[in-house]
């Protein structure tokens, strides 16, 4: 069956008030990216960085994300649950720890087309997208991702800094001139 985005979307919806939001709604995302290739031709072929919103609310966020090639987004977390599904390309993750000397690396994964990451509230990430075409994944957040104070860490010094919405998109739109060569 061809992923129908509003169906996703009522899907996730429903799954907010199971026992375990997140595992119900990963459910639901192991479906879809399962199919990486009908949803794929559901969502288009990602020509551009940026975030294609299904849904923004204060429960529940889903977007696909579009890695521009090679983009990489410094340390940064999210302040609630959230769900990553790859539906084309490969998401390369650094899971950082807090230490008393700072971030410090902890961990790694490399998710390609059809992989499924549950990622706790309290996590720090970096994203790559290491190839020389673009990512697309299905994100899925806790709560509302646009409008959570959290943090990003700076790429060099890793110092930690603001973040929100706004700035996530504009590092993505920073991604497209980029491209654009301007």
């Amino acid at each position: 069956m061809a992923f129908d985005r509003e169906r996703f979307v009522a899907d996730c919806v429903a799954a907010l008030d199971s026992g375990d939001a997140q595992e119900a709604i990963r459910d639901h995302l192991q479906r879809a990216v399962s199919d990486h290739a009908g949803t794929l031709a559901a969502l288009g072929e990602p020509r551009e960085a940026g975030l294609d919103v299904f849904i923004a609310s204060p429960r529940l966020t889903i977007f696909a994300a579009k890695w521009a090639p090679r983009m990489t987004l410094s340390p940064h977390n999210h302040e609630m649950w959230a769900l990553i599904g790859i539906y084309t390309g490969r998401e390369d993750n650094i899971f950082w720890k807090r230490t008393a000397n700072g971030l410090r690396a902890g961990g790694a994964s490399a998710m390609r087309a059809g992989d499924v990451a549950s990622l706790p509230r309290d996590v720090i990430h970096s994203v790559t997208n290491p190839l020389e075409r673009f990512t697309g994944g299905l994100h899925i957040y806790g709560g509302d991702f646009f409008d959570t104070p959290r943090s990003l860490w700076d790429a060099e010094t890793l110092e930690e800094g603001a973040s929100d919405g706004a700035r996530v998109r504009a590092i993505f739109e920073a991604e497209n001139a980029r491209l654009r060569g301007s």
